[in-house]
């Protein structure tokens, strides 16, 4: 596949899974936002910058997350390029159950679908299935790539996604602790079997909660309550747990995001004096919580191409100046390309 770039810019969301009872299937976008320039260099070198979130802690290498996944890409593509030179703009907090590591596996995707000479001969479908490889499931990645919230799921074919609507009234808010965590631990916290009992009860408030976000915010508190992850995860939640505890002993619908640590607020207009409330209290910079009001994001990932001869490699100047725009979100929804 020839090249038709090479220098792109890539914004990647933030994402939010599991939303409660929607475990391993439901995600949100949030409009927090990291940023990747890529140009592609006639040389071997592979040079990442890292500015923000991850500076110091990330491989600066082919090890790095966003190279591997813009590397499988273009291989895939039969469009592998030499030298690489990358700057990261992270603010995506890692390690909070933000989906830092997504935003990294769809960046490096998006990119690469960017720099070839036609997008489209990495369709929708590969989009998410390049992303649940390195994932390993698709609850991060499908609303990271085409944003709002998403139900994702998979069968023998791979993984599939779809859009659900949002009221543009449901107010998202992330509240960040200091400390990290592992998905790997919170998932190690996890029993093998859960009771019917629990299982059913969760699956209804999952099937509540599309509602919820469409047409209903004033069912949020009942549909974002799950017995199916976050009792067991307690423990290894610490501070986190309590403060969701806290939220919804006041009736404001509060969740994990993701493996956590972080909590996700979901508000809708008669939620927000309580929630307020509460936050006033409990959260603020010296208690080591950092409270974020993102928006929620409903483009999803997108890539500008910057100018450059079509299949030639720069020398790595940063004289371009944007000519073309490429969906970098070729969403599920439908089966078409947006």
């Amino acid at each position: 596949m020839q090249l038709g770039a090479d220098h792109v810019r890539v914004r990647v969301p933030a994402t939010s899974a599991n939303l409660g009872p929607g475990f391993d299937s439901l995600g949100l976008a949030l409009a927090l936002y990291d940023e990747v320039e890529v140009r592609l260099v006639a040389s071997s070198d592979v040079v990442v910058e890292v500015v923000g979130e991850g500076a110091g802690d990330v491989p600066l290498g082919e090890d790095h997350l966003v190279v591997r996944a813009l590397r499988r890409t273009m291989e895939l593509a039969g469009a592998v390029p030499t030298g690489i030179h990358m700057t990261c703009h992270n603010v995506i907090p890692h390690g909070r159950g933000l989906g830092s590591s997504s935003a990294a596996v769809v960046a490096g995707i998006v990119a690469a679908r960017a720099l070839l000479a036609d997008p489209r001969a990495v369709d929708a479908a590969t989009v998410l299935a390049l992303a649940t490889e390195f994932e390993g499931h698709p609850d991060n990645a499908a609303p990271a790539i085409q944003g709002g919230a998403t139900v994702a799921w998979t069968t023998d074919d791979g993984p599939h996604a779809v859009g659900l609507d949002v009221d543009p009234t449901i107010e998202a808010t992330v509240l960040v602790p200091d400390a990290r965590l592992a998905t790997s631990r919170a998932r190690a916290a996890l029993p093998e079997r859960v009771s019917h009992g629990d299982a059913a009860f969760t699956a209804g408030r999952a099937a509540l909660l599309v509602e919820a976000l469409a047409r209903r915010p004033e069912l949020l508190f009942d549909a974002t309550e799950d017995r199916l992850h976050q009792p067991y995860r307690a423990a290894v939640l610490g501070a986190s747990s309590e403060l969701l505890r806290a939220l919804r002993d006041e009736g404001v619908p509060a969740t994990v995001s993701g493996a956590g640590p972080t909590v996700l607020v979901l508000a809708g207009p008669g939620h927000r004096a309580r929630r307020d409330a509460v936050l006033a209290d409990l959260v603020d910079e010296t208690a080591g919580w950092r409270r974020i009001s993102p928006g929620i994001d409903m483009t999803g990932a997108r890539a500008r191409r910057i100018s450059g001869h079509p299949g030639a490699l720069s020398s790595g100047s940063s004289g371009a100046t944007e000519r073309h725009v490429v969906p970098g979100s070729p969403a599920v929804r439908g089966g078409s390309m947006q």
